[in-house]
């Protein structure tokens, strides 16, 4: 019976070519490309999930309190991890993680930066699931200048075949020796390095003498014992407050409270400051998840309507099979093998298509996923359940709708019935037109923001900026000095300003200051670094009153702030306010010499925040603003005076316009996703139209032929076919622009900086469905209004 079945489906699958390359075709393009949503969304989910004890592993985050802001951080203080361990019984181990600059690492003549490089305690591998290659793990990371490896660094560094424990890598100051190699840290990790140095290698007084509850600089985890309340834990922690930190916050009205996260909803749920990685989003995952389920159900629709569209050519066999004692079940079987048939067919295919594509989809989501990736059983049983569950839901319909055929009327020639139910497979239509159109307003909104953020006025030119980093370990700003003098007598230097960060960079610092207001003083923490008279002038950036620093008479003692500070703290007369360190009884102070008009120190999700700049001559971090003529040139002198003076340092740099754009590459990359997405949706909404077209003119053959000998022209026929996909476009305008304005006004919300929505994306994405439609149905209707009346006629 079976094998009858398939002969069957495939002898029906050679009959008619055409309808059987539309029906694969849209099943395999929809298969293909919810699959690599799935593969997506699959490993967005999976995140720290390769961590065997994952669920008792917990990342300790900060709330700081203030009087007018609070301020949520992943990082913590230094003597957390080792409290926490001393102070609670349900934690069975503790560990901690910070991260090092940028740092050059020798061996022999391999010399590479890293910045992927981590100061970690050795209960580290107690808590985390990384594989050791070679080494131990209860005797890594617990001498002064162990270092532990990933594969890649020691292939990179040591070669593919060589023993390496016991190795040295040299920085320019500093030795150090491996005492592991683990495989490298998965990329669908929350926190990802390199390397790893011992804690103990950190000078004994680092953070200052004695338990140091005042600095927030790494991140602390830690490993609950099996069945401990997570919750009633976190609640254990409110007492730390008034235990280690009250002493040195509570005269500042600053309030710290610790919570708990465990590392699986870090990468999509996190909503905290200073996070190691990029995170991901779960309004993503809820969108896509919605895209894949749509490009599925759309591909199901087309079968459908590709398959109702062919019913009056298989109506005479399905009247011959019920008078030679087909029972309904015989058929509905037939019909629904046909259907899981070629929607295997698809599945071949796809499987194919993925293989093919998988590069491509890794360049456009940033994913690193492999062929072993397909293979695995999983995805292959999934692969396979996609197959079926479409098979089944595409030739469901199909199935009961063509054996409910009455064999007399259809052997009389009647065929009345086979125009079925018309409205719903217009609702069909309506659904793929909405989804089509949500898509491309989605798309429009999402590439318009993403274009507004890359092109607004940001209060500093950062275009033609050249950023280069020194980073000895060491003071080198006599060095910098004479090289930054250089650097000006470089005909394709226009200017040269030096400071210990720019704008974009992920780290800035935040310090509690007391600062004087109109009525007194108040303490607050505001993000500072130094620059020097130069920095201002290359990036841009015009004082709005006072005074620009003028050279090292400003040192310890001038500062600038931006206008976002002189509103926050409502200074009418900003020049000559103060500003000093909590609890310096010296009378010191910094007085504010100049404000420098707001600019954005951080990306557009962000809002301006108040801002203080020291005076800071020759800083590690050099901005050269360049010409535009002869880039390259420069660039190779510049580098030529870098080798000058710091020859043992390998010759780095960066623009600045590119750095400051970075920070969009992960909304870039989804909305790369969505855009592909939408040109297919569109794609298989035509086959779905191609397929309702069919059936529509196939069913009012006689009708146009009638209209034709009557004298109706072409061009009338296919305006009065395309008419009423017209009204079903305004329909679906009417249900899209409603849910994609929600969406998209929600989506616009987590920026600090927006362009807002306009009419242009609705409005163009309907012109956009409703050509589609129009090109579409004009193909089946010319093709029905072309053919000879005559022959129509005579055969109906």
């Amino acid at each position: 019976m079976i094998k009858n079945l398939l002969l069957v489906a495939l002898r029906n699958l050679k009959k008619d070519k055409w309808y059987s390359l539309f029906n694969v075709l849209g099943l395999t393009i929809g298969i293909t490309f919810s699959l690599f949503l799935i593969f997506y969304i699959t490993d967005e989910l999976s995140f720290d999930r390769f961590n065997g004890k994952a669920d008792r592993i917990y990342r300790i985050n900060s709330y700081i309190q203030e009087k007018d802001k609070n301020t949520n951080w992943a990082i913590t203080q230094e003597p957390l991890a080792r409290t926490l361990k001393k102070d609670f019984p349900e934690v069975e181990e503790s560990g901690k993680l910070m991260q090092r600059e940028r740092t050059l690492f020798k061996q022999g003549e391999n010399n590479f930066y890293e910045k992927k490089v981590y100061y970690a305690d050795s209960t580290i591998f107690n808590i985390f699931s990384y594989k050791f290659i070679e080494g131990d793990a209860k005797r890594a990371l617990t001498e002064p200048n162990d270092i532990v490896i990933t594969k890649s660094i020691a292939e990179k560094y040591f070669g593919k075949s060589t023993q390496v424990v016991g190795k040295t890598l040299k920085t320019v100051y500093d030795v150090y020796k491996v005492s592991g190699v683990i495989e490298d840290v998965p990329q669908n990790s929350h926190l990802r390095f390199d390397m790893l140095i011992s804690w103990i290698t950190l000078p004994k007084n680092y953070f200052g003498p004695g338990d140091n509850w005042g600095g927030f600089n790494l991140y602390t985890y830690v490993l609950l014992r099996p069945n401990t309340n997570a919750t009633a834990f976190e609640k254990k922690l409110l007492p730390m407050y008034d235990k280690y930190m009250a002493s040195i916050f509570a005269q500042y009205n600053v309030k710290i409270h610790y919570g708990i996260q465990n590392i699986t909803d870090i990468h999509l749920h996190s909503t905290f400051e200073q996070e190691p990685e990029e995170l991901g989003s779960m309004s993503y995952i809820w969108i896509f998840s919605a895209v894949a389920f749509f490009m599925i159900l759309i591909a199901c629709i087309n079968y459908m309507n590709l398959t109702t569209a062919r019913s009056a050519r298989r109506a005479k066999e399905i009247g011959v099979r019920k008078v030679t004692g087909s029972s309904k079940g015989h058929l509905v079987l037939q019909f629904l093998s046909e259907s899981v048939f070629t929607a295997f067919i698809a599945v071949l295919l796809s499987f194919g298509l993925v293989l093919l594509l998988l590069p491509a989809f890794n360049s456009i989501s940033g994913k690193a996923f492999t062929f072993h990736t397909l293979f695995q059983p999983n995805n292959i049983v999934l692969l396979l359940g996609i197959g079926l569950l479409t098979g089944l839901a595409g030739g469901s319909y199909p199935a009961f709708y063509l054996s409910s055929f009455n064999p007399v009327n259809i052997l009389k020639g009647s065929l009345s019935k086979a125009s079925g139910n018309v409205n719903l497979r217009r609702t069909l239509v309506v659904l793929q037109f909405s989804i089509s159109m949500i898509m491309l307003i989605c798309t429009w909104v999402v590439y318009s923001q993403l274009s507004y953020l890359q092109h607004k006025d940001l209060g500093f030119d950062k275009n033609q900026v050249m950023v280069v980093t020194v980073n000895t370990g060491e003071d080198e700003r006599g060095k910098i000095n004479s090289m930054n003098n250089d650097f000006r007598r470089l005909p394709g230097i226009k200017t040269v300003g030096s400071a210990n960060n720019y704008p974009g960079s992920p780290n800035i610092n935040l310090n509690l200051f007391t600062v004087q207001t109109d009525s007194g003083t108040t303490d607050k923490a505001i993000e500072c670094y130094g620059v020097d008279e130069n920095y201002l002038s290359t990036l841009n950036i015009p004082i709005v009153r006072g005074r620009n620093f003028s050279g090292l008479s400003d040192t310890l003692h001038s500062i600038l702030v931006n206008e976002a500070t002189v509103k926050h703290f409502r200074w009418k007369q900003p020049i000559g306010k103060r500003v000093k360190f909590p609890g310096d009884t010296s009378g010191n102070y910094l007085e504010v010499v100049g404000i420098v008009k707001d600019f954005n120190q951080k990306s557009l999700y962000n809002p301006i925040a108040p801002l203080l700049l020291f005076y800071g001559a020759n800083g590690n971090i050099i901005e050269l603003k360049t010409n535009t003529g002869n880039l390259s040139k420069t660039i190779a002198q510049v580098g030529d005076v870098w080798k000058k003076y710091f020859p043992q340092l390998p010759f780095e740099y960066k623009f600045l316009d590119e750095d400051f754009n970075s920070q969009y590459i992960a909304d870039q990359k989804r909305g790369k996703i969505f855009a592909a997405f939408s040109i297919l949706t569109i794609i298989i909404t035509c086959l779905g139209l191609l397929g309702l077209t069919a059936f529509t003119t196939q069913q009012k053959q006689k009708e146009i032929s009638i209209r034709r000998v009557m004298g109706a022209s072409i061009t009338q026929i296919i305006t009065l076919t395309a008419r009423n996909y017209l009204w079903l476009a305004v329909i679906a305008a009417v249900i899209a622009f409603p849910v994609a304005y929600y969406f998209m006004s929600n989506w616009l919300k987590i920026f600090s900086y927006s362009n807002g929505l306009s009419v242009v994306p609705f409005i163009v994405s309907a012109i956009i469905i409703v050509l589609t439609a129009v090109l579409t149905v004009m193909f089946y209707s010319a093709k029905a209004a072309l053919t000879s009346p005559a022959k129509s006629l005579r055969t109906e």
